[in-house]
C-alpha cells in the first residue's frame, strides 16, 4: 500500500478523520472466527479502514442488517453465459458476486490468443475483480479438432499480467501423469502460481501423480466420496452448481453428514446460462442452497469468500477486516441470503446498472467455416454391437450403453436419437455420427455451435432432414442455438461472437432462450435437463464415459474410438 493511502486510512482507523462512507449498526460476519459482530464499518480509499464506532462523510444506517464479504466465483467460463463478458458481470454482481476467476478456454479453442485478449479487454474496466486463468489445454486432447493451439511459448508473455493468476483447468490428465514434454513445459511455466485441475474419477495412483504435478484444485467432483479422495491428496474442491452439472447437493450433504471441515471447499458455477442466473442467482444461490441443506450459514459464507481468496492468493480480499478491499454484501436475512445491496471498492452497485459491451473484432464474428451441409453425412452403420451415449440427468457424465439393433430404424422406435458433431473451424469435412439415449427429443432437432471444448457444431434429432436444416441454419447465422421441426427452423438464438456469445443484449437473449428451452421440453427433453448446455458437453472427450467427436464415437475410459 502506498504511504499516503496508508496514512489516510490509519487516521480514519484511529478516529482522527472521517471515513468516506460508514455502514452503521451492522451485524458484521467475521469469516476468520465465524462470529457475528455488531458495529460500524468505516470505508476509506476503497478499503475497510476500521470496524467499531465511526463517523463518515456519508453514513448509512443498516439497522441491524448483516454484512458479509463479496462472493467469489472460483471457476467459470464467461462464454457459457451466452452474453458478452461485461454483461455477465453486471447481472452476477447484483447477486453479490464481486470477484470472478475466469478460464477463457472456450474463446481460446475457437480463436486462440485473440480470444483470450477479447476476454481480458472486455473485463478490464468493469465494477468487479475479474482474474483470468491461462487456458492449459487448447486443444483439450490430441484427438480434438478445434480452431487453435496454445503453446507454453504463447503463454509466456502473459506471466507478468497481474490479472493472470495461474494455469487454467488441466483436462488432459494423461499428458500430465505420463510427463509429456509439451504439458510439462506449461506446468513448469506456472510454478509458484495456482494450477487448476479437471480430474473426474481418476484412480488413486493416477490422482496422486496428477497432484504431484502441482495441480491443487478440481471442480469436476460429482460425488462426495471422490471429493474426499481428492481432499485427502491436498486438493481444494470447487463445488460446482451450474446449469447442466449440479454437484452441490451430493457434496454438501456429505460434508454435513460426516461433519467435515469446510476449509478446503469453495463454490463455482463453471457453466451457467444468464437466464438461470437471473432466475435463481449466482454464487448466492450456492450459499442459499447449502444453508437449506443444513450447512451452518457462516460456513457457507466462508466457502464463498475467504476460502477461495486464500486458495487463489487474493490478498486483502474475501473478508471484512482493516486493510481489506471494501467488497461487501448487505443481507436482510442470513438464512435466505437475501441480497439488499452490493458494494465494490466501497461504491454501491445500483440494481439496474448496465455495462455496455466493447467492440468485438470482426474476425471473431466469422468463425463458422463450413459450406452447405447435406443429410448424406448423417448416415450411420448400426449393424452388430452398437455403443450408445447414455445421458444422465443433472450431470454431464455419460454411460456407455451397448445395444444391438435389427435395422437402421429400430433405434428410433426405442426412443433414441442420432447425434453428430461437424468440424467447423478448418473445413476438414469431418463429421462423427452416433446414437444417444436419455435426451428424449422427438419430432425435430436441436443444434449448437457451443460444443465443449472444441466448439464444433453438435446436433441431435430424430430425423436427418431436421438435423440437416438445423446445421445449415447455424452456418447461415455464424453460430448459435437452433431448433428445427417439421422441416423448418422454429427458433434460433444467434451467437455470432466466436459462435459462443451474443452482443444483442441479455434481456433479448433471455426472452428467446426461455422460449427455446420451453420448446425443447415440449419436444420431449426431460425437465431436469438443460437441453443446450447438456448437449454441448456431449462432445467433450475428457469426461467419462463416452463422447461424440468429429472423428466418431470415443470411449474416454478406454481411450479408443469405436
Amino acid at each position: 500500500m502506498e504511504l499516503k493511502k496508508f496514512q489516510r486510512c490509519s487516521r480514519v482507523a484511529r478516529g482522527l478523520e472521517k471515513a468516506d462512507l460508514v455502514l452503521k449498526n451492522a451485524h458484521i460476519i467475521n469469516v476468520f472466527t465465524k462470529e457475528i459482530i455488531e458495529g460500524d464499518i468505516a470505508i476509506a480509499e476503497e478499503m475497510i479502514a476500521g470496524i467499531g464506532e465511526y463517523a463518515g462523510e456519508i453514513e448509512k444506517d443498516l439497522k441491524g442488517q448483516y454484512v458479509c464479504p463479496g462472493f467469489i466465483d472460483s471457476h467459470l467460463h464467461l462464454e457459457s453465459t451466452l452474453v458478452t463478458p461485461s454483461e455477465l458481470i453486471a447481472v452476477a454482481s447484483r447477486c453479490g458476486t464481486t470477484t470472478f476467476i475466469v478460464d477463457p478456454h472456450e474463446s481460446a479453442n475457437v480463436s486462440g490468443i485473440a480470444g483470450i485478449d477479447y476476454i481480458l479487454q472486455q473485463t478490464a474496466d468493469v465494477p468487479a475483480n475479474v482474474y483470468v486463468m491461462m487456458p492449459s489445454c487448447v486443444p483439450a486432447t490430441s484427438i480434438d479438432d478445434n480452431g487453435c493451439e496454445l503453446t507454453a511459448g504463447q503463454m509466456e508473455p502473459y506471466l507478468n499480467n497481474e490479472r493472470i493468476l495461474g494455469l487454467g483447468e488441466v483436462m488432459d490428465y494423461r499428458s500430465v501423469v505420463d510427463g509429456i514434454p509439451g504439458m510439462h513445459r506449461k506446468l513448469q511455466l506456472f510454478d509458484g502460481k495456482i494450477k487448476d485441475g479437471h480430474a473426474p474419477f481418476l484412480d488413486e495412483m493416477d490422482l496422486q501423480a496428477y497432484v504431484m504435478a502441482g495441480i491443487t484444485t478440481d471442480h469436476e467432483c460429482s460425488e462426495f466420496e471422490y471429493a474426499m479422495q481428492e481432499r485427502r491428496n491436498g486438493m481444494t474442491i470447487l463445488i460446482r452448481e451450474g446449469s447442466a452439472a449440479r454437484n452441490l447437493e451430493a457434496i454438501v450433504k456429505g460434508i454435513i453428514r460426516n461433519q467435515i471441515d469446510t476449509e478446503g471447499f469453495c463454490f463455482c458455477t463453471d457453466d451457467k446460462h444468464i437466464e438461470e442466473i437471473q432466475a435463481e442467482g449466482h454464487i448466492d444461490f450456492s450459499v442459499r442452497k447449502s444453508i437449506r441443506l443444513g450447512l451452518d450459514p457462516l460456513s457457507a459464507i466462508q466457502m464463498a469468500t475467504i476460502h477461495p481468496a486464500k486458495c487463489y492468493g487474493l490478498e486483502r480480499m474475501g473478508a471484512i477486516a482493516p486493510g481489506y478491499q471494501a467488497d461487501l454484501i448487505v443481507l436482510s436475512d442470513l438464512h435466505t441470503v437475501k441480497v439488499e445491496e452490493v458494494y465494490y471498492k466501497g461504491i454501491r452497485i445500483e440494481k439496474n446498472h448496465t455495462i455496455l459491451p466493447g467492440k468485438c473484432p470482426d474476425e471473431l464474428k466469422n468463425t463458422v467455416c463450413l459450406s452447405k451441409f447435406t443429410k448424406d453425412r448423417l448416415k450411420i452403420d448400426i449393424s452388430g454391437e452398437c455403443h450408445i451415449i447414455q445421458m444422465e440427468e443433472g450431470q454431464i457424465t455419460t454411460r456407455d450403453q451397448i445395444m444391438e439393433f435389427g435395422d437402421s430404424s429400430e433405434f428410433k422406435s426405442m426412443g433414441y436419437q442420432k447425434i453428430a458433431v461437424i468440424e467447423r473451424h478448418k473445413g476438414t469435412g469431418k463429421a462423427g455420427v452416433g446414437i444417444v439415449s436419455g435426451f428424449g427429443l422427438t419430432g425435430g432437432a436441436i443444434a449448437s455451435s457451443v460444443g465443449h471444448d472444441s466448439h464444433n457444431i453438435i446436433v441431435i434429432g430424430d430425423n436427418d432432414e431436421d438435423m440437416t436444416i438445423a446445421v445449415n441454419e447455424l452456418i447461415r447465422c455464424q453460430g448459435g442455438y437452433t431448433i428445427a421441426a417439421h422441416r423448418e427452423v422454429i427458433e434460433t438464438l444467434a451467437l455470432p461472437i466466436m459462435g459462443l456469445m451474443s452482443d444483442a443484449g441479455y434481456e433479448n437473449i433471455n426472452v428467446k432462450l426461455k422460449k427455446m428451452i420451453k420448446k425443447a421440453h415440449e419436444m420431449g427433453v426431460p425437465g431436469r435437463i438443460d437441453p443446450f448446455i447438456t448437449l454441448s458437453f456431449m462432445a467433450l472427450p475428457v469426461i467419462p464415459e463416452i463422447r461424440i467427436t468429429p472423428r466418431g464415437i470415443y470411449s474416454v475410459s478406454k481411450g479408443i474410438f469405436y
